[in-house]
């Protein structure tokens, strides 16, 4: 008799289950603790607050045109103007505050040498801020 109790002991497969009585209940412990503390965070302290404008004050800077056609004529703001003028004139600008942008318009046909020379022209100068113009496609 006791031989067969060894036997059949051999033969059962441990049962291995998870005990979550213990998860649970910290769970349940996490739930009261939150639930007692939301409406203190919400709580907020009641404050009259100015009214102020919310308008956004856009200051531009006044920006230079400047033209260059194809058969290599200069203009600013439709001024004609020599190679040899604009190193004054763009350290004028340059010196002024807000500092305005050059707007480059140059013909299609301008060899890239010509706006090159203004470009560096008006870097040395000090003006930093400095565009092309251009006319979207299908216009």
């Amino acid at each position: 008799m006791a031989e067969a109790d060894i036997s059949r002991r051999h033969h059962d497969v441990p049962l291995a289950a998870m005990n979550v009585v213990p998860l649970v209940d910290g769970m349940l412990v996490l739930l009261v603790i939150f639930i007692v503390t939301a409406p203190i965070l919400t709580h907020a302290v009641k404050i009259d607050l100015p009214k102020a404008s919310s308008h956004v004050n856009l200051t531009r800077p006044e920006h230079i045109d400047f033209g260059i056609r194809e058969d290599g004529s200069l203009f600013w703001s439709g001024e004609a103007v020599t190679l040899e003028q604009l190193p004054q004139r763009f350290a004028a600008e340059a010196a002024k505050q807000p500092q305005p942008e050059l707007h480059i318009r140059a013909d299609r046909r301008v060899a890239y040498e010509q706006v090159a020379k203004v470009m560096a022209q008006a870097a040395k100068a000090g003006l930093v801020r400095i565009g092309f113009v251009s006319k979207p496609e299908g216009r």
